[in-house]
């Protein structure tokens, strides 16, 4: 197919010319490739040897964070495919190329689906990736709130067995400033599974956990 002649084409042509990582994370002190760097790259390229993308994306999935000012921060990731087609209407398909980004407004989705063209062409044509480690997303780093291994555990239980669990906790509890050691066995004694173990760490404070854990230690 004539198309692959022309792929091999882009490929020679941007190894030769290479793409400068003209931007910087001020906040993390690295440099990386912008989008505007990449288009700028291989818009006359392609263009020289007629090829055109048509790109397509699905499997968006967005996740509401918050950020340590309190504010709402935005994950999105999309599933993208890019068809690198000619004239003649042959085409090549690469993805699903899978691209994730952050925003704190509506650009979430945007940046997401420009740092999955980004690395389409990055691996489509080999571009090195060495002292990349994001999309234009990356000029800015989000300090989040810190997800627990616990979050959703307890949301997750019905009614009755958080009930239970309320009381075991409560006993534990009880017990806890005068004997930790009975306090440890009778939390031991319930024989609960890992979620119920999840679930019912999360009904004490901090002090009570490091009391908890040197019991069982011990």
């Amino acid at each position: 197919m004539k198309i692959h002649a022309q792929l091999a084409e882009v490929t020679k042509q941007i190894a030769a010319e290479g793409i400068g990582k003209t931007r910087k994370n001020t906040q993390q002190g690295y440099n990386f490739r912008g989008v505007d760097e990449v288009m700028n790259a291989f818009a006359p390229v392609l263009a020289f040897h007629g090829l055109f993308i048509r790109p397509a994306f699905s499997e968006r999935t967005m996740i509401e964070r918050a950020t340590k000012s309190g504010g709402a921060l935005f994950t999105v990731t999309v599933a993208g495919r890019f068809a690198f087609t000619n004239a003649d209407g042959e085409a090549v398909e690469v993805g699903p190329i899978y691209g994730e980004a952050m925003d704190t407004a509506d650009k979430a989705t945007n940046k997401a689906m420009a740092v999955a063209f980004k690395y389409a062409m990055f691996q489509t044509f080999c571009v090195p990736l060495e002292g990349v480690t994001g999309g234009d997303a990356d000029g800015v780093t989000h300090e989040v709130v810190a997800v627990t291994p616990t979050g959703g555990v307890w949301e997750r239980l019905d009614p009755e067995e958080q009930a239970w669990l309320e009381k075991v906790a409560a006993d534990v509890a009880a017990h806890l400033p005068a004997d930790p050691a009975a306090a440890a066995d009778h939390l031991k004694a319930q024989q609960l599974d890992a979620d119920e173990k999840t679930a019912i760490w999360t009904r004490f404070d901090s002090k009570q956990r490091s009391a908890l854990k040197k019991a069982m230690a011990a």
